[in-house]
């Protein structure tokens, strides 16, 4: 395992001499350092100072215990000075970054109550994921109960849901922690027994000097943003950009070379930070739990599924690599630039928004000119993701009966990614997204003389609304910022979004100087549905499929662009 000295000093163990331990006065390397950053979705008032160290919880605290037999999380809660009427207790109903109802509480199990003497408390459920206890003349009060992970939830992404086998635990915040209504602001400390000698710790929770395992947050949003991996984990060297450490660190990485890796990681993030030119955190960290599925972004840290196996050919290592890009760029897009309804979270219900084709799909755009600005793919490989991003949703009849805009509200139902069944019906903002990023950027070269571009219209939207107002902004707003940058209408980029219309990608692809392949063409007399009409989607779907004729999308280099195509051509493609 290789780890420079810095990793060493920051990781925690169980297994540590004396020495070892006043070096590492209980803090944890890599590891999600919130290190007192606020959320993007925070009380203004509680925004102003975005690197503060958290303050020290005194009455609410968190010990969790693991039982590696059972595959039960026992989860022991102390609220200590209680002077008002006890709130109702609630498990969320979803995590931040996945946007699907999900019954968390559904696990919980074992459920007790009791007073400062230990005397039973009574208690009822009075929803599925809630709980009253009556506290009665009690100061203080202990909730404890299991979680049972002994069955992964099938439908759910490996990063979405705890974990916990013989070898190592995953702890996703909100599927072990039950809130106070009312208190979601309140900072909390916690307490980890980790199952196994010599395990480590890896979370992004603030740590108290000569307390070993235990953490701090500011408020439950915090620690709902901070994952733990707990077990053999390996953290590989780290990397600093403007002085700022970067971390990669996980459970059964493989077989890869470790140097390159963090090499062409570390190209990857400076192309990210130099969109927006602000490094919002004071440590980032890549916390991979090993082979699965799905991402989830965190405001200095993303939960990867990792396998070093996957560097080992081409178009694996491009895929890893953009994959990398999308979750890093997402702590600017997603986490600190928002859509206002993403934030202050309600975690009881869905927080809808019509914006996840900016949200995710121009994390998506973004993804490929990371790694392309970071010289890690040619422009063709570049010209050909947006390709396929294209091909995705055009050749799928769900094109022809929902809108980006309705994607992106109706995820909640559908699902960020489009399912077999509903391919009739239904579309990714995933795909369409990124497409219309690359148009609005195009338009905006264009109008501009080159002068200003979408990576513009991204600093904006950081400058204004999360570092000044501490807000998101609406769908109004972010239109607004694009029209005034761009200094002209893009009403039709804006109906491509809302509607399914047609897409004139010819004559936008054109201000930069490409063509695309739109052959074969529609044929005569094929279903179309009305620009902007939403259609009934549960008869789309159980009608005969529009025939959709299959077409590349292929784009290509104009064969003679004028300067100004020259020009927004060859800054895009970074030549």
């Amino acid at each position: 395992m290789t780890k420079s000295k810095a990793v060493v000093l920051r990781m925690t163990s169980t297994k540590t001499s004396a020495a070892a331990s006043t070096l590492l006065v209980h803090s944890f390397l890599l590891v999600f350092l919130v290190l007192g950053s606020r959320p993007a979705n925070a009380a203004p008032t509680r925004l102003a100072n975005l690197k503060s160290a958290a303050p020290v919880p005194d009455n609410m605290t968190y010990t969790v215990s693991m039982n590696t037999t059972t595959h039960l999380f026992h989860v022991v809660f102390r609220w200590a000075g209680i002077h008002e009427p006890l709130p109702d207790f609630r498990m969320p109903a979803w995590m931040p970054g996945y946007y699907q109802l999900i019954d968390y509480a559904g696990k919980l199990q074992h459920f007790e109550a009791a007073d400062e003497a230990g005397k039973p408390l009574p208690w009822e459920k009075t929803t599925a994921s809630t709980w009253r206890v009556s506290k009665e003349k009690a100061s203080s009060i202990t909730l404890s109960y299991d979680i049972d992970v002994s069955t992964p939830m099938p439908a759910v992404p490996n990063v979405a849901q705890s974990l916990l086998d013989s070898t190592h635990a995953f702890i996703a915040p909100t599927t072990l922690f039950l809130y106070p209504e009312g208190y979601i602001h309140h900072p909390v400390l916690l307490h980890l027994v980790p199952p196994a000698k010599g395990d480590l710790v890896a979370t992004g929770l603030d740590t108290i000097a000569g307390k070993k395992f235990t953490y701090t947050a500011p408020d439950f949003d915090i620690l709902y943003d901070c994952p733990i991996l707990v077990g053999p984990l390996e953290a590989l060297p780290s990397f600093q950009v403007r002085g700022i450490p970067h971390y990669f660190i996980g459970y059964q990485l493989g077989d890869f070379d470790r140097q390159q890796f963090m090499a062409d990681l570390k190209k990857v993030v400076e192309a990210g930070i130099a969109v927006i030119g602000d490094i919002p955190y004071r440590h980032y960290t890549f916390l991979a739990t090993g082979p699965g599925r799905g991402g989830v972004e965190h405001l200095n840290s993303t939960t990867v599924p990792f396998s070093g196996a996957q560097l080992s050919t081409a178009s694996g290592r491009h895929r890893l690599l953009n994959f990398l890009a999308h979750e890093y760029f997402h702590l600017y897009n997603v986490k600190r630039i928002r859509p206002v309804a993403l934030g202050p979270f309600d975690y009881s219900q869905e927080d809808r928004t019509n914006m996840l084709w900016v949200s995710e799909g121009f994390t998506v755009y973004y993804e490929y000119l990371s790694v392309r600005r970071a010289g890690l793919m040619t422009g063709t490989d570049l010209l050909h993701d947006f390709q396929s991003n294209i091909a995705a949703y055009e050749n799928k009849p769900g094109h022809l009966y929902q809108s980006a805009t309705q994607a992106s509200y109706e995820t909640w139902a559908d699902g960020p990614l489009v399912k077999p069944e509903a391919a009739n019906r239904t579309i990714s903002y995933y795909d369409k997204g990124p497409a219309l990023g690359m148009l609005l950027d195009f338009a905006i070269r264009h109008a501009t003389n080159n002068q200003k571009s979408l990576d513009d219209v991204m600093r904006e939207l950081y400058h204004r609304y999360y570092q000044e107002k501490k807000r998101g902004f609406t769908d109004a707003e972010f239109r607004q910022v694009c029209e005034r940058l761009a200094g002209i209408s893009l009403s039709e980029i804006f109906e491509y979004a809302s509607t399914v219309k047609d897409v004139d990608y010819s004559k936008y692809l054109a201000y930069a100087g490409l063509a695309i392949d739109l052959g074969p063409q529609e044929q005569a007399g094929s279903p179309q549905a009305q620009p902007g009409a939403k259609q009934d989607s549960s008869a789309a779907n159980q009608a005969q499929p529009v025939p959709i004729p299959q077409r590349s999308f292929k784009i290509t280099p104009l064969p003679n662009p004028d300067a100004l195509q020259l020009s927004i051509r060859k800054s895009w493609l970074g030549e």
